[in-house]
């Protein structure tokens, strides 16, 4: 089974919504407490563009299975070079090793997007995305703890970093 990644189009938003709905009840994936709809989340579709903070869907056999998205890290000019990444899987494919092959095919893309670092907001109760960005060489560049209260519990967010050249 191997990936490929597309940009998204505005009919990929309801499927990249029902795999990112899908975190939300694990209380370790995302901050978001209900489920979002796609007319909630069209301003935040929108705000990603081909050429700088692209939005891609993940690919296998003509499926989309998931979502990669490179948002910007904060609103400065100074940060422009920097993006924060989200990659989502739909639960039917986690585990088979298909985030390796995303995480694989990101720094290809970085030098047309005029990016050189990548950040991760990961909650420290998610062990399973920690492990696979740090397998991609992201280093631990900051820690918040106990910044979420997710399932009723305080939850710590590390903050994981590359940079490429």
């Amino acid at each position: 089974m191997s990936v490929s990644l597309r940009i998204a189009t505005m009919s990929d938003l309801p499927i990249i919504v029902d795999i990112y709905n899908q975190t939300i009840p694990s209380h370790q994936v995302t901050a978001d407490l209900k489920p979002v709809t796609v007319e909630q989340r069209r301003p935040w579709f929108l705000s990603h563009t081909p050429e700088h903070y692209p939005m891609w869907v993940v690919i296998n056999d003509d499926l989309v299975i998931g979502w990669v998205s490179l948002s910007p890290f904060y609103g400065r000019a100074a940060y422009a070079k920097t993006s924060e990444i989200s990659v989502y899987l739909d639960r039917s494919v986690q585990g088979k090793g298909l985030g390796s092959q995303v995480l694989a095919l990101i720094p290809e893309k970085l030098p047309a997007l005029g990016l050189t670092a990548i950040v991760a907001y990961i909650f420290s109760s998610n062990m399973a995305s920690i492990k696979l960005f740090k397998k991609f060489g992201y280093e631990q560049w900051g820690f918040l703890p106990a910044v979420a209260e997710l399932g009723g519990r305080p939850n710590d967010l590390v903050i994981l970093g590359q940079h490429f050249k």
